[in-house]
This record gives structure tokens, sequence and C-alpha cells, in this order.
């Protein structure tokens, strides 16, 4: 078993479902989205890219290039979330609808890696 790949899974998986955790609910209510989840997603995403370095594959490259697109959606989703949050107030309907959807586009870019890792695996050969 290559430790490197089940680390490298483990962080790919995890990534989705934070992302998903954090985009699952009504899209404009603030309770059903947590911060904490995205700071989590975020964190993970960035992780599974440092882990991804190295890698010379064609395969690794398109994995590399769809994690890249999830840390940036996830990025964008906090930026704005920091930004609204700093006029004072609770945040509009229509604000954290953006923040959502920024975050829906990075769960796309997660299973877009989730489907690469395993069509990567049922191809390795003994």
């Amino acid at each position: 078993m290559n430790l490197e790949k089940v680390v490298f899974g483990f962080f790919i998986l995890l990534a989705a479902t934070l992302n998903f955790g954090f985009v699952y609910g009504e899209i404009g209510n603030p309770d059903y989205h947590n911060e904490w989840e995205l700071f989590a997603a975020v964190t993970v995403s960035l992780i599974s890219i440092v882990l991804k370095f190295g890698d010379r594959t064609h395969i690794g490259a398109v994995h590399l290039a769809s994690n890249l697109v999830a840390l940036l959606q996830l990025l964008a989703s906090a930026l704005v979330w920091f930004f609204a949050s700093q006029k004072g107030g609770p945040i509009p309907p229509s604000t954290f609808a953006t923040i959502v959807s920024l975050a829906v586009g990075a769960l796309l870019a997660n299973l877009v890696s989730v489907v690469i890792m395993i069509v990567d695996t049922t191809i390795q050969r003994r």
C-alpha cells in the first residue's frame, strides 16, 4: 500500500465532504452555513494542493489544476463573506447566495478531483 496515495486520497475526500457540508442547506440562509466549516474546507484544500506538488504525471497536473480551482473558489467565497461581514449588520440573502454559489463551484472542482483520483486508482497496474 502506498502511504502517500492514502494520505492524498484522504485529504481529497475530506476537502470534498467539508465543502459539501458547507453548501448543503438553504442557499440564502446563513443559519445553514458555518464559517468554521468554510475555513476547514479552505485549509484542507490548501493541504491537498501542497501534497500534490512534485507529481510530474499528466494526471497529477490535472489533479493539481482542479485543486487550485477549488481553492480559488473557496478563497473567493471567504473573501466575499469577510467583506460582507465588515459592513455591520446581517449579511443580505443575495450576498449569502453569492458566498454559497462560489463554494458550489469549488464543490464541482472537488468532485472532478475525486473522479480523477478514482480513475487514476482504477488504471494502476500491479
